[in-house]
């Protein structure tokens, strides 16, 4: 299995911090954000390479960032855009990674800019046993906050019975965060679902329009996830993080 890591973005809202400097690299601890998720996945026996899809701007912070690393496999995929306003999508730079690399393995796909309190090996272990494509879920009550971002719903079996990019009326109280285990034969359709008007921008565009096609489920997060989007929530997480 090979571990997608989406790191294209320009983090436009923590300027001038990232104006010239990838918010994945950025310290929260010991360790940069992206460290600290490889840090976790390396223990995994099931995953054999690291893909970080990166830009133009800053593609040889993570090429200097992967020279200090001789711990595991890692590929720098520069996806050529060079600002905000050029750049592909998430699902687009996944396809991109597919594509040049003849990805044929399991892929599990992640946004680079999150920091977690619990491990990503859970969520392996739950798609292991489903034999499916899955998603990662956790509660949100917040109607504003459910409007900006992806609602599931499932049944008792943890299957995915909806899924809505953004709802205005919410069926459910499921957010999903960037986090996807794709089977091979499932992330091999992503040209087929672009094809067919699948959104590019948000990573989970590709899970929703899959979800229609194939039957997938739903791991409830068993902690936190704290997205870093502006100065106020990256030095508030430095806080949370400074001794770990």
């Amino acid at each position: 299995m090979k571990c997608l890591i989406l790191a294209a973005g320009y983090a436009t809202r923590l300027y001038p911090l990232t104006e010239n400097f990838p918010k994945p690299l950025l310290k929260v601890g010991k360790g940069s954000i992206l460290d600290r998720l490889v840090d976790d996945l390396i223990t995994s026996k099931e995953i054999d390479e690291f893909i970080v899809v990166t830009n133009n701007k800053f593609a040889e912070h993570f090429e200097e960032w992967k020279s200090n690393r001789d711990d595991c496999k890692i590929t720098i995929i520069n996806d050529g855009t060079g600002s905000n306003e050029t750049r592909l999508g998430a699902v687009k730079d996944i396809q991109l990674a597919v594509k040049s690399l003849n990805i044929d393995d399991d892929l599990f796909v992640m946004a680079g800019d999150n920091v977690l309190d619990f491990s990503l090996n859970s969520f392996i272990d739950f798609a292991g046993q489903k034999g499916a494509s899955c998603v990662m879920c956790h509660e949100e009550n917040e109607l504003k906050k459910q409007q900006k971002t992806a609602i599931i719903t499932v049944d008792k079996n943890d299957m995915i019975t909806s899924y809505e990019e953004k709802p205005r009326k919410p069926k459910g109280n499921l957010a999903v965060p960037p986090f996807y285990y794709y089977l091979a034969r499932d992330i091999g359709r992503i040209e087929e679902a672009l094809n067919e008007g699948c959104g590019y921008d948000a990573p989970g565009s590709f899970a929703a329009w899959l979800s229609g096609k194939t039957t997938m489920y739903a791991y409830k997060m068993p902690g936190k996830r704290y997205d870093i989007g502006d100065m106020s929530s990256y030095e508030y997480v430095k806080s949370i993080f400074a001794a770990l």
